[in-house]
C-alpha cells in the first residue's frame, strides 16, 4: 500500500496543474490565464526536441553537409579530392621547372653557364635537376667519415680503383641523358627509362642506406667490396631495407619521378671510391 499511495502521489503532482496569470498592473484585469502541469511542460520540451532532430537529420541527409561527417563522404568527392590532389603536385612540379629555367636564364647571362653548354630551351629546366641538390644529413656524415679515414692516404690520391675481378651490372635499361661532369658537381650519370622500370644491385654488397628526401626521392644506397659504394636517387619504389644482403644484378628497386628536383622518369646512378666520385662510364657499358 505505501508503495501505490508513494507511486499515485508522483502523478498527482506530476498531473497537477498550475495557473499562470499575467494581470495588468494597473487596472489589475487578468489579462492572460494560462493552466499547465508538468506533464504537459514535459511534452512540450520532448516535442520540440524531436522537430530538431527531425530537421537536422534532413539538413544532414539531404544536403551536402553529410560528406563533412566522417564515413559519409561519396565516391564523386573522394575522385575529386585526388583529382585536385594529383593537379596540386603537377602544378608544383610546373612552378619548379618554371623557377628552374628562370635560375638557368639568370646563370648565362651572368656568365655563369656557358651558352654553348645548351643544347636547346628544353634542357635550361634540367641543367639544375642534379647539381642543386643538398646533401642529406645522413649523406653528409657518410661522405665525412669517408673523407677523414682518407685524408693521410698518400696511395688514394689519383689513384684508380682495382676492379680485378668485378663485374658492374647496368643499373637499369635506358638512355644517359646526363653524364657524369665533377665540374658541375654532377657527380653521377643520368639514365632516362620507362616509369617501374627495374632498378639492379652493380654488384654484390648490403645497403647501409634505404630512405625519402624531399629534393632526392626514394633513395638507396649500397656497400661493396674494395671500397665502391653505389647510389641509386629519384626511385619510384624502394624494394630493400637498410642491412638487406644483395647480388649483383639483383632488384633492389624501381624506376620513378620522385624528389622535387626532377623532371621526368630516370634513375640518378652514382658510384663512389673511398669517399671519392667516380666516372660510372668508365667501369660500366649503359
Amino acid at each position: 500500500m505505501p508503495k501505490k499511495k508513494r507511486s499515485k502521489a508522483f502523478w498527482n503532482s506530476i498531473k497537477f496543474k498550475y495557473k499562470l496569470t499575467i494581470i495588468n498592473e494597473n487596472t489589475l484585469e487578468e489579462v492572460v490565464g494560462l493552466r499547465v502541469s508538468k506533464l504537459n511542460g514535459l511534452s512540450v520540451l520532448l516535442s520540440v526536441l524531436t522537430v530538431l532532430f527531425v530537421i537536422a537529420a534532413t539538413i544532414i541527409a539531404f544536403t551536402p553537409l553529410r560528406n563533412y561527417l566522417p564515413g559519409y563522404m561519396n565516391s564523386e568527392i573522394r575522385a575529386q579530392v585526388v583529382e585536385n590532389a594529383l593537379r596540386v603536385d603537377s602544378l608544383q612540379q610546373l612552378v619548379d621547372r618554371q623557377n628552374l629555367y628562370i635560375m638557368n636564364i639568370q646563370d648565362i647571362f651572368s656568365g655563369k653557364v656557358r651558352i654553348d653548354s645548351v643544347q636547346s630551351m628544353d634542357t635550361l629546366t634540367t641543367l639544375r635537376k642534379d647539381t642543386l641538390m643538398e646533401r642529406t644529413k645522413r649523406e653528409e656524415e657518410f661522405r665525412r667519415k669517408y673523407e677523414e679515414t682518407e685524408k693521410y692516404n698518400l696511395t688514394s690520391i689519383a689513384s684508380q680503383p682495382n676492379v680485378n675481378g668485378l663485374i658492374f651490372y647496368r643499373p637499369t635499361r635506358g638512355m644517359i641523358s646526363d653524364r657524369f661532369d665533377a665540374e658541375k658537381k654532377h657527380y653521377g650519370t643520368d639514365i632516362a627509362a620507362t616509369p617501374n622500370e627495374s632498378v639492379v644491385a652493380t654488384l654484390d654488397g648490403t645497403v647501409v642506406l634505404s630512405t625519402y628526401t624531399a629534393e632526392t626521392g626514394y633513395l638507396i644506397e649500397v656497400q661493396h667490396n674494395q671500397d665502391f659504394i653505389s647510389v641509386y636517387k629519384h626511385c619510384g619504389s624502394l624494394l630493400k631495407r637498410e642491412g638487406d644482403k644483395v647480388q649483383a644484378g639483383e632488384v633492389i628497386a624501381l624506376v620513378g619521378n620522385s624528389g622535387t628536383l626532377t623532371t621526368g622518369p630516370h634513375l640518378h646512378f652514382e658510384l663512389w671510391h673511398k669517399g671519392r666520385a667516380v666516372n660510372p662510364e668508365n667501369y660500366i657499358v649503359f
